[in-house]
């Protein structure tokens, strides 16, 4: 009898999290999912409708231009930040003295508040008193509307016309990605950082020895020591770059996701469907919509991504 309760203690210890878990996160999807399925609004009673919100959803074209700006977004965040993060943490790495100092100032950053970095963002990127254009004005270059600027990135440098589908994203969205990169850089910088200190002395030694140079020695020995922590940034960061929200709401709406809805994203298409137009069956369905886009991303990339990565 008393071994048998011993084994309920591990369970009674974690029973507080599980009830948290079961009551703010299990339930809500269960009946989120459920909801999905019915014409629930403020306007009447709620009616079963099967999959007629997943239909108009998926048929709205305000829908697929959000998931097309999301995929911009994505695709210009998830490299960048990566990017830059392996550059520093290389730096981070190599340096002997004040590293935990440097450490901290990176990471600063993550901790602070995405409300206070998109508001201080938005004034960075103000039209008349922002920082950004008044360095500019100092040179004789009057900046544009950042958050405003609608233009695909193709269109201003050709200067032509060109589809919506093919001219990229707005300036807008581009300003958004560059705030995400630098939110994001201290949390990136420290796992790769992580990664390298795992890495064994030795094998630099050995190939500083047989003569290699700093980019022989980061590709045969950094790289594919780091590609499990590669992994891994590149999964977690492209989940995350999905569900952006925040930034875009503070920075470029209301109304409609920014200029002519070219930083509407799909998180703010689920908001604006729930809480502007009190849809909540279309936005329950949006977010599971959402869910397979993000399962299906997140098989592909263990599939074909991690083919390559080197555990040994």
């Amino acid at each position: 009898m008393i071994a048998r309760l011993k084994k309920l203690y591990p369970w009674l210890y974690i029973l507080p999290a599980l009830m948290l878990l079961l009551v703010f996160k299990i339930i809500p999807i269960i009946l989120s999912f459920g909801v999905s399925f019915f014409r629930w609004d403020m306007a009447g009673p709620s009616k079963f409708i099967f999959f007629s919100n997943y239909q108009s959803v998926l048929t709205d074209q305000i829908f697929w231009q959000s998931a097309m700006n999301t995929l911009y977004y994505a695709i210009g965040a998830v490299p960048l930040s990566m990017a830059f993060s392996l550059f520093f943490a290389i730096l981070l790495n190599s340096i002997s003295r004040a590293k935990t100092l440097f450490r901290t100032i990176y990471y600063l950053p993550v901790v602070t508040s995405i409300v206070a970095v998109s508001v201080v963002w938005k004034w960075v990127y103000h039209p008349t008193g922002g920082l950004i254009n008044g360095i500019l004005s100092l040179i004789g270059i009057q900046g544009p509307n950042w958050l405003q600027e609608w233009r695909g990135i193709g269109e201003v440098l050709t200067g032509w016309e060109l589809p919506y589908a093919v001219q990229g994203p707005s300036v807008a969205l581009i300003c958004l990605i560059i705030l995400s990169v630098w939110k994001s850089l201290g949390y990136n910088t420290l796992i790769f950082l992580a990664g390298l200190q795992g890495i064994p002395q030795e094998y630099y030694e050995a190939a500083q020895i047989d003569g290699a140079g700093v980019w022989q020695r980061f590709r045969h020995i950094t790289w594919p020591m780091l590609s499990p922590t590669t992994f891994y940034v590149f999964l977690m960061s492209t989940i995350i770059s999905f569900q952006v929200f925040a930034p875009v709401w503070l920075m470029t709406g209301p109304p409609a996701g920014g200029p002519l809805g070219t930083t509407n994203v799909i998180v703010y298409y689920l908001y604006e469907k729930a809480f502007k137009f009190f849809h909540y069956g279309a936005a329950s369905a949006t977010a599971f919509i959402l869910f397979v886009i993000l399962l299906v991303l997140t098989v592909i990339q263990r599939k074909y991504t991690e083919r390559r990565v080197f555990y040994g």
